[in-house]
């Protein structure tokens, strides 16, 4: 899956993933490959991206939106 994390100011990631959890309004949820196309609001919270090597990273985040299709994820935040 390819994934964009994007705030106001800057592009703060861009990679292939395995696994993005996200801090949705209506609960934490996750996203792997081949999942079902989705819009979401966003929480402030955790979201956490495990790259397709392994690597970890987690963003503090204000808030935001989410869209995935066909295994391209967007997230827009407030601030991370």
């Amino acid at each position: 899956m390819f994934l964009e994390i994007i705030t106001p100011d800057k592009k703060i990631f861009n990679g292939e993933v395995k696994l993005v959890q996200l801090p949705g309004t209506k609960g934490a949820f996750v996203i792997l490959k081949n999942h079902a196309p989705i819009i979401s609001t966003l929480d402030k919270g955790t979201l956490k991206v495990i790259e397709e090597n392994g690597k970890e990273h987690l963003f503090e985040v204000d808030g935001g939106v989410i869209e995935n299709k066909a295994n391209k994820i967007v997230v827009l935040v407030e601030s991370a």
